[in-house]
């Protein structure tokens, strides 16, 4: 059956034999098991992601599963004026010219000073954050030139019980209403696709714009912390 089958890199193959799986693999095509009655006792070695219930899978599922096993990113959403999807190795070179800017940097964590480091966590990060979340921080792109204008997303961050709501947008793309924008687009999406209640911000004392965006954005203070050596307001908006 494999001699009749084309391979190729576009296609998503699905298959509950071990020895069709293995055999596709080893010609690099990208496999996804297929887990039912006696194919559970099967050893699909190496498989990231298994399917069940083929009926619970549509085009789109399947089209997110084919995306994460080529390494391509997820489109997470589109505002009237912007796309947000998943950052890609290719984004670090324009995140560093948004980051060069010494404002963007006096309120937050800067990248780090070796590109090849910054490289190599922004893959693990795709690897590990984005495969095992399905969320995380995602790149802002403006649709009309395409460029790369900051960064949005939902983030864990260690020792708070709410998901955080993150952002920067380059000093070009400010006081336009990006910021707003992309932020109100991805707390909607935290609750209708994410399923979430609750998230937090975490604001740096004397980051006024910061503050007045969260605000705007439906945010309530709850109080101050400190986080990363730093005094930051605590804000929590009800989704």
């Amino acid at each position: 059956m494999l001699e009749k089958i084309y391979f190729g890199k576009d296609i998503l193959y699905i298959t509950d034999e071990s020895e069709t799986y293995t055999s596709l693999r080893k010609k690099g095509c990208y496999v996804l098991p297929y887990l039912h009655g006696s194919s559970r006792c099967e050893a699909f070695p190496g498989a990231a992601w298994l399917i069940e219930d083929m009926e619970e899978m549509n085009r789109e599922s399947l089209e997110l599963v084919y995306r994460r096993l080529a390494g391509l990113p997820w489109d997470i959403l589109e505002t009237g004026r912007c796309r947000v999807r998943e950052t890609t190795v290719e984004d670090v070179d324009s995140f560093y010219q948004i980051y060069a800017e010494p404002s963007v940097t006096a309120y937050m964590e800067n990248l780090f000073a070796d590109r090849e480091e910054e490289i190599a966590y922004t893959k693990d990060y795709i690897e590990k954050v984005y495969a095992f979340y399905g969320y995380g921080m995602w790149t802002v792109l403006e649709k009309e030139e395409g460029a790369v204008i900051g960064r949005v997303g939902i983030i864990w961050r260690e020792g708070y019980d709410l998901p955080e709501l993150g952002f920067v947008i380059g000093v070009p793309w400010q006081r336009k209403g990006y910021a707003f924008e992309v932020c109100e687009a991805v707390l909607c999406y935290a609750k209708d696709e994410l399923s979430m209640e609750r998230v937090q911000a975490l604001v740096r004392l004397g980051n006024e714009k910061s503050l007045r965006l969260c605000e705007k954005l439906g945010f309530v203070r709850s109080g101050e912390t400190e986080a990363d050596g730093e005094r930051h307001f605590l804000l929590v908006k009800e989704l």
